[in-house]
């Protein structure tokens, strides 16, 4: 693909991460391939979020600027914050109050084409609204998770609640006057057309992976995971193994309790990572008695490919939730398709990628029993034909859940918006 013309295009989110501050990376993936392209890219985010592992040096200033791999970047400073409560309420409002603060300042200087509001949460619509009205852009509203619906689901709040009200009025507004709707989940429509949004508005990126992290070979694992999955190995065992933050979402008690039915197979349960819910698995494994269960420390994302091919099947799992028929797109799931592992889904979602990818075995969430025969299935298969399986995973992963690709299909969306720019 070679752009037409030059372009600038900004984005406003406010948990936007960087290889050099961590997640979320979704936008700098994105920017970047844009920037490859000959586009002009500024991303204006939050110094402060619950997912990034290092915060912008803000040196007591309220903004500061900076440029990283080719793209622009806006830090607003904003308090810190643990939980879902009135300190993280403070650091969106306070996100939000300076960049309406900045509106014009962005707009003049940098003048895009297209503006992007991409937060989790809509209350950015206003201002990202604001800046384009006064750069003459076009305004795109990109979806990651559905507010105020998940507060409502998850946490349930009353949509009489005032900061509901606040966040509905903010989507209803973001449905009604984006000039396009993208969405990382696939079946938001009727959500999104109920409040407001022309069905032609809408586009469907998922989330991705940067296949030249993949590709390339791999640092060598290191430290007590290595040594411990290596002497499993050498012992026979089959590895089901899971990477990433253990929480009530990563439905983990269940794989606890297939492994509890497995004791007497030769399959290891090995869990890498941490997260608020570690240390009460940890707890129930030793209630439990469970001795086929294998507790380790994250490792650094430049070692997660190696680790990841250290795994017979890679598993994945979900709590049965509503909210998840409106689709799933876990960064997750994308990384054990492009390690090529066979993988083991726990999930009822409105779709399945791992059905879609032809890539393992799904099967019913928060039920051990259906996990624990999904790894007998996959523990009797010839290694040929999980490998089989592992190689789809990957091939489908890049030909449709690539940055590139998704970079291209993002560019094809804002040529839409117009034409003659893009």
């Amino acid at each position: 693909h070679a752009a037409p013309q030059s372009a600038d295009a900004r984005a406003v989110r406010d948990y936007a991460g960087s290889p050099r501050h961590g997640m979320e990376y979704r936008p700098y993936y994105l920017a970047r391939e844009w920037v490859r392209l000959g586009h002009r890219v500024r991303i204006v985010a939050s110094s402060r979020s619950h997912i990034r592992a290092q915060a912008p040096q803000m040196r007591g200033q309220e903004r500061l600027d900076e440029t990283i791999d080719g793209i622009d970047y806006t830090w607003f400073d904003t308090p810190a914050y643990a939980g879902n409560g009135s300190a993280r309420a403070l650091n969106m409002a306070t996100f939000i109050m300076r960049l309406t603060r900045d509106a014009r300042q962005l707009a003049q200087a940098f003048r895009p084409d297209v503006v992007i509001a991409s937060s989790t949460y809509p209350l950015d619509i206003w201002p990202a609204r604001r800046i384009a009205r006064l750069a003459r852009a076009r305004l795109l509203f990109e979806v990651h998770d559905l507010w105020p619906l998940s507060p409502m689901e998850l946490g349930n709040y009353s949509r009489w609640h005032p900061f509901i009200m606040l966040l509905q009025a903010a989507e209803n507004y973001a449905c009604r006057h984006a000039d396009a709707v993208v969405s990382i989940l696939p079946k938001v429509r009727d959500h999104l057309e109920a409040h407001g949004m022309a069905r032609h508005k809408l586009h469907i990126v998922p989330n991705g992976a940067d296949p030249a992290e993949w590709l390339a070979e791999p640092p060598e694992l290191q430290g007590e995971v290595a040594a411990a999955l290596a002497d499993l190995r050498a012992r026979g065992k089959f590895i089901v193994g899971y990477a990433g933050t253990h929480g009530m979402a990563n439905s983990l008690g269940t794989l606890l309790g297939a492994a509890a039915q497995l004791a007497g197979e030769r399959a290891a349960f090995v869990l890498v990572g941490g997260g608020p819910d570690k240390a009460r698995l940890q707890e129930r494994t030793r209630d439990m008695g469970l001795s086929n269960v294998y507790f380790f420390d994250p490792v650094a994302k430049q070692q997660v490919p190696a680790l990841l091919q250290c795994f017979d099947v890679a598993y994945i799992g979900w709590p049965r939730q509503p909210l998840y028929r409106f689709g799933i797109s876990p960064n997750k799931l994308i990384d054990y398709m492009m390690a090529a592992r066979p993988i083991l889904h726990s999930v009822d979602a409105g779709n399945d990628p791992v059905a879609d990818a032809g890539c393992g075995v799904t099967v019913a969430p928060e039920d051990p029993s259906a996990v624990a025969r999904g790894v007998l299935s996959l523990m009797s298969m010839p290694a040929a034909e999980r490998a089989a399986l592992g190689q789809r995973g990957k091939l489908y992963a890049l030909r449709n859940l690539s940055y590139p690709v998704l970079g291209e299909r993002f560019l094809n969306i804002l040529a839409g918006l117009r034409p003659t720019t893009f």
